[in-house]
Order: C-alpha cells, then structure tokens, then sequence
C-alpha cells in the first residue's frame, strides 16, 4: 500500500489522503490492526469492529512549467521535421540554412568579442 506521494521538481501531486485510524497496541489480540479488503473497502480490525480506511485518489501530473517546456519541444521537434522534408525538396533551402547558422555564429562572435 502506498502510504503517501511527495512531488519533486517538474511533479506536481494533487488529491490524496495519508491519514489512517489510530489502533492501539495489544499483543493479546492478534487480530487488532489486521487489514481485509470487504467488498470495494479497505477495512482495519481496533479490536472491537472493523473500521472503514479513507480511500482517495491522488493526481500526479507535470507542473506548469515542465508542461510548457515539452509543448515547446515537440513544437520544435515537428518545426525541425518539416524544415528536413521540406530540405529535401528545395536543396536551395539547405544552403541558405547553412548561410544563416554561418552569420549568426559570426554575429555572435562579434558581440562578445564588443563586450570584452
């Protein structure tokens, strides 16, 4: 049984409840405490009765940010796809890709070496 979910970095865990009934210890019975599953509910002997165990649904799921960051990535991931077919098709398309990354390295180069 899992008893609780904790989220970390990029999860978010919502929903869900960790709190069971108290039973007390008692070595005479040692029924107190033993768990059966009765119908759809999970149910723990106190000794006296069978009490009913909270049952809850957590929602694990990305957060925010780690939602855009993988919509952004499939968007460029299809971006890149169709620039290749389309590649394929107009090799002149190619070349003025493979001008472009040339300037903007130099570009770049040219503005870090300004700001030194």
């Amino acid at each position: 049984m899992i008893k609780g979910l904790m989220g970390n970095h990029g999860v978010v865990v919502s929903g869900g409840n960790t709190s069971l009934p108290y039973v007390n210890q008692n070595v005479s019975n040692p029924m107190q405490g033993m768990i059966r599953i009765w119908g759809t509910d999970v149910q723990v002997f106190d000794g006296n009765s069978w009490m009913n165990l909270n049952t809850s649904y957590a929602t694990v799921g990305m957060d925010h940010e780690s939602q855009i960051i993988l919509n952004w990535a499939r968007h460029k991931m299809l971006e890149e796809q169709e620039l290749q077919s389309l590649m394929e098709k107009h090799p002149g398309l190619k070349d003025a890709k493979d001008r472009f990354e040339i300037m903007l390295v130099l570009v770049k180069e040219y503005k870090d070496h300004e700001l030194k």
